[in-house]
């Protein structure tokens, strides 16, 4: 897990749209995974007003804030988390950004932009 410093712009669509590179820029907390797809990374983006970030084995993560990039590493832990099991939260709110490796999922084709996500709700699967 890496903590990567940055600002905290609000990450609503104007905002979004008005920031180059806005989410590259924002805070952020970095978590790479393996998974029954292969590897991916999801990243948890600070904004405005988010107070911090924890994830379940770490806890929280910010504050304090820091003006240098922090890593975690838990390669002697087992770390596993099941379909549908929190992995982390905001302590307000914020976006998550995931990677994944080229034509590894089929996502939810009924997803539309700006649509809230649900938790436990099916986001794709894997691509045939």
């Amino acid at each position: 897990m890496i903590y990567v410093p940055g600002e905290l712009f609000s990450v609503n669509p104007t905002t979004a749209r008005g920031v180059p590179g806005l989410f590259a820029r924002n805070e952020r907390v970095v978590c790479v995974f393996d998974s029954e797809f292969g590897p991916f990374v999801l990243t948890l983006v600070g904004a405005t007003i988010v107070g911090s970030m924890a994830t379940v084995w770490h806890g929280v993560v910010n504050p304090p804030r820091s003006r240098s990039i922090r890593e975690w590493r838990y390669d002697d832990q087992q770390i596993t988390l099941r379909k549908g099991q929190e992995m982390g939260r905001f302590l307000l709110g914020s976006t998550v950004v995931m990677l994944f490796s080229k034509n590894t999922l089929a996502f939810n084709t009924d997803w539309h932009p700006a649509q809230a996500i649900r938790m436990g709700e099916a986001m794709g699967d894997k691509q045939p």
